[in-house]
């Protein structure tokens, strides 16, 4: 190694506007598109962090174009020892300094930084401490010409391997230190993207907590400017979702529409209010303690709510998991009346309702469901939404969706048949899904995306009260008469169940609790 004095803080380090002293030469000859215009030392460690093929063979070809027949480079070339790397990298050193060739001194730390494995103690610390200043200074150059995410990924390498020698107690030995550089700088600012993040979501629910109040104050105003009998005696808590006029009552077309819907015109239907979360959390937790993030994720919308109303929600997840159910239960134990519609079986005509003018006129279907649950705030369950047709001979769901997912037109509703504007603005919406790659991306921007998690092995024992319990309820029993599973029950389950469905968890517990009733029957 060439002799360095450790006087000046900027020694071995390249002026700022001299970018070629780390290596901008030889741009053309990197093939990797992401990495043109960086300098040549940084191309380098992308290259070692994205596990790049023949980093030596490439280095060493650039060493021959400025140093042909280098017996230095020959050597590491055939040999490939640190020992060699240390000396080509010095005598590239040498010729820097008596050619004034600053390309050469970037070559030379890109040897370095190639070769050099995890560091022990304070071994090589001047040359990793060497290496550690040319990154900074060629990310100093480069960092503001570069698109965002190779800046980050540049920056978490570059202060990754600068922070090397001081934590060499913690990387593990036989990785290269290249692959520890890029470990260790993520994990450095691993806690301040987290804090980041909540700060974002906090601003965001602030936001949409205010948001949704000014659009209450909007709400009552517009109610408050239309004079009506209906308005005035409307109590708290409370929502008229259909208006019609007595002439329109009189319609003897319209009569065979409205008459199942008798329950919900013209009338303040109620608002099921907020129950005590910790409850419902609880409730949830028995029958799905595997999916607590989305319980949590669920629940958060109803903070500070006196009446239930979730933003759309859609649940991704494999099948088998428990979504569907889980949507469902959600609904229940919040107290509201879930109107289930099967996605693969609907289009926009059947769900946003048909005109009036067709013999099968029929309303949307939130007001059937406001009609059949007699309040204002159901919940309505697309189970399977990416499965929904996408011909448009009828008009399709997804699109279809979308009035009724935004605020600014679900409160005003032109409903076909009725052929009056309807306040569906409290009714919930949850979606479920295998996979999001068929929805359209306006759909997808309107729903809160929620991954459902499949239980495992560990999930056995607290999955199993709340699947014997669901067994007793079909089964017409209470569930204190099916007594918990013994040891070899329990044992037979967990042979055949690995984890994954909820659906076969069943299946095999319904044949343990039918082969327990055998045998007593017998005995």
């Amino acid at each position: 190694m060439s002799a360095k004095s450790d006087d000046t803080d900027d020694l071995d380090l390249p002026a700022p506007e001299d970018a070629v002293s780390t290596g901008a030469a030889a741009d053309s000859a990197d093939p990797n598109e992401r990495l043109k215009g960086l300098p040549r030392l940084l191309r380098y460690a992308m290259l070692l962090v994205d596990g790049a093929s023949f980093i030596q063979e490439r280095l060493v070809a650039e060493i021959d174009e400025l140093c042909p027949q280098l017996p230095h480079a020959v050597a590491w070339a055939t040999g490939g020892s640190l020992a060699a790397a240390l000396v080509l990298a010095d005598e590239l050193d040498r010729r820097a300094a008596a050619q004034n060739e600053p390309a050469l001194r970037s070559l030379a730390d890109s040897v370095r930084l190639v070769s050099l494995p995890t560091p022990r103690n304070d071994e090589f610390f001047e040359v990793y401490r060497r290496v550690g200043k040319a990154l900074v200074q060629a990310f100093n150059v480069s960092s503001q010409h570069v698109e965002e995410q190779l800046r980050c990924d540049l920056e978490q390498f570059t202060y990754g391997w600068a922070a090397l020698p001081a934590c060499t107690d913690l990387l593990p030995k036989k990785v290269p230190a290249a692959a520890n550089a890029a470990q260790l700088g993520y994990r450095m600012a691993e806690h301040r993207i987290i804090a980041a993040r909540a700060a974002i979501r906090r601003k965001f629910l602030e936001e949409e907590e205010r948001r949704k109040r000014q659009e209450s104050e909007d709400r009552a105003e517009t109610v408050q400017q239309e004079p009506s009998a209906v308005a005035e005696s409307t109590p708290d808590h409370h929502l008229v979702v259909v208006r019609l006029s007595d002439l329109d009552m009189k319609s003897q077309k319209l009569k065979d529409i409205i008459g199942p819907l008798k329950n919900a015109i013209n009338i303040a239907l109620p608002l099921v209010q907020t129950p005590a979360l910790h409850d419902a959390r609880n409730a949830l937790l028995f029958e799905f303690p595997y999916a607590v993030d989305v319980i949590d994720f669920a629940l958060a919308d109803l903070v500070g709510r006196a009446t239930v109303h979730l933003r759309p929600l859609l649940i991704v997840g494999e099948p088998g998991g428990g979504k569907s159910r889980f949507a469902r239960r959600l609904g229940e134990v919040l107290g509201l009346h879930v109107w289930r519609t099967d996605a693969s079986r609907s289009d926009g005509a059947v769900f946003g309702g048909t005109d009036r003018r067709w013999y099968s006129s029929e309303p949307c279907h939130p007001l059937l469901a406001i009609a059949h649950g007699k309040m204002a705030n159901v919940l309505v369950l697309l189970d399977e939404l990416e499965k929904a047709a996408t011909r448009s001979d009828y008009g399709r769901l997804w699109d279809c969706l979308l009035g009724f997912l935004e605020a600014e037109t679900n409160c005003r509703y032109p409903d076909p048949a009725l052929q009056t504007n309807l306040d569906l603005s409290q009714v919930s919406y949850i979606a479920t899904a295998n996979r999001l790659d068929p929805l359209p991306s306006p759909i997808r921007d309107r729903f809160r995306i929620v991954t459902f998690p499949k239980p495992t092995a560990k999930d056995l024992d607290a999955l199993l009260p709340a699947v014997i319990a669901d067994l007793a309820n079909e089964r017409g029993v209470n569930r204190s008469w099916v007594p918990p599973l013994d040891g070899i029950e329990r044992e037979a389950v967990a042979r055949h169940w690995p984890g994954g469905s909820v659906r076969r968890l069943r299946r095999i517990v319904e044949a343990v609790l039918r082969e327990r009733d055998i045998r007593a029957s017998r005995n």
